[in-house]
């Protein structure tokens, strides 16, 4: 089987906003295709826009491939019409692995762990060859760059699957949740607060309004969307943390008032440094929050009710703070056997649940908001958007004119 590149993994790093509607707003609902074609070989990296055997931007396919401390998701997608960053999804692969199980204790990536990740990655393999992409960017993050065998376990997934992975730096990570979630951002919100609760780290960034949004203002030319980005873009962290690492280190299965309460603070005080540096920012009263991970759409579907989680209905939903705190408070009761069985969470989270409970409980407290919005997308379609704006319009990628 042969290599299969990341083509130009690092263009356009700050990406675009979706040109849709914000629920659902890259496309179609995700579906599920066959796999097994033949392995390709995509070619050698190339600059944005640059020809990939003549085809159109609009017959091209694309897909990306996050590989985190938890889990293992991949989207192959078609642009959209129109002359953004927008795409419809043609076919979709998530499976919970667990790269990163114990990697807190050991320092280093576990056996069974890498096992699990490689048959994920080759079913990964598959569906980009049944699907003929020829544009992608395949990222692995926390659990890759804190192992002392990361880089190992990278050319061994590369050996067995051909798939080549870039481990992408913190900064990359927080502005990549950004390019694929800012279009759920309040147009009207001077500010907003955008966090993604990963399994080994936590990113979160001070979002600022839109060149032309705004009451009263005129949207006029938009500018270069990477340079768009950058603007809004005002602050950002990366807490070493995420539902993995905090679940090993306090526990999971069973977690007593006091234990979540010491998960609460302990998150706070590695967020303190954020909430010091975004301090004279302006909060006006369209002010929210903005979470993008599996830990929101969790809470989303427990508030909703959904015996099966259904993304329509998830992404981009608006919930209150009354709303999210009855939520949580309903997670915080279930015992863990009514966790795993629950259609929202499952057996390969229900240990995770209360651990992202409880960061996105320090979240609310350094950051009190009325409103918080649900982004069921993040890193890969941050990647997607990307790809598809620099291919689309290169010059202005490149360059910022």
């Amino acid at each position: 089987m042969g290599p299969l590149e990341s083509t130009d993994a690092t263009a356009a790093r700050l990406g675009a906003r979706s040109a849709s509607g914000p629920s659902g707003a890259y496309g179609a609902p995700e579906q599920h295709g066959a796999s097994g074609c033949s392995p390709r070989r995509l070619g050698a990296r190339r600059e944005p826009g640059q020809p990939h055997g003549g085809e159109p931007v609009a017959d091209r396919v694309y897909a990306a491939l996050d590989l985190g401390t938890n889990n293992c998701r991949l989207l192959i997608a078609r642009p959209a019409p129109g002359g953004g960053g927008g795409f419809r999804v043609i076919d979709s692969f998530s499976r919970i692995v667990r790269l990163g199980e114990g990697l807190s204790r050991t320092g280093r990536l576990g056996a069974a762990a890498i096992e699990r990740t490689i048959d994920a990655l080759a079913i990964c393999r598959g569906k980009i060859d049944a699907r003929g992409v020829t544009r992608a960017r395949f990222i692995a993050t926390e659990a890759c760059r804190a192992a002392e065998n990361g880089a190992e376990f990278l050319e061994r997934a590369r050996a067995a699957t051909g798939l080549e992975l870039e481990i992408v730096d913190r900064e990359t990570e927080a502005h990549l949740a950004a390019a694929g979630s800012a279009s759920l951002a309040d147009a009207a919100a001077a500010s907003v607060v955008l966090f993604d609760i990963g399994g080994g780290s936590s990113e979160i960034v001070w979002l600022g309004q839109a060149a032309g949004q705004g009451v009263g203002q005129n949207c006029g030319h938009a500018p270069p969307v990477d340079a768009a980005l950058r603007e809004r873009v005002r602050f950002w962290a990366s807490l070493k943390l995420g539902v993995v690492t905090l679940a090993e280190k306090f526990g999971g299965l069973e977690v007593s008032d006091a234990t979540f309460e010491a998960m609460v603070e302990h998150v706070s005080e590695e967020l303190s440094d954020f909430v010091v540096m975004v301090g004279a920012e302006r909060r006006c009263r369209n002010f929210h929050l903005l979470g993008t991970s599996g830990t929101v759409t969790t809470i989303a579907g427990v508030f909703l009710g959904l015996s099966r989680y259904d993304r329509r209905r998830v992404d981009g939903l608006w919930m209150s703070s009354e709303d999210v705190s009855r939520a949580v408070t309903s997670l915080r009761k279930m015992t863990y056997d009514e966790r795993a069985m629950n259609g929202c969470i499952g057996a390969g989270r229900a240990d995770l649940v209360l651990a992202g409970c409880a960061i996105l409980e320090a979240i609310r407290r350094a950051f009190p908001a009325e409103r918080v919005r649900i982004a069921d997308r993040g890193l890969r379609e941050g990647m997607l958007m990307q790809l598809i704006q620099a291919d689309r319009h290169p010059a202005r990628t490149m360059t910022g004119r």
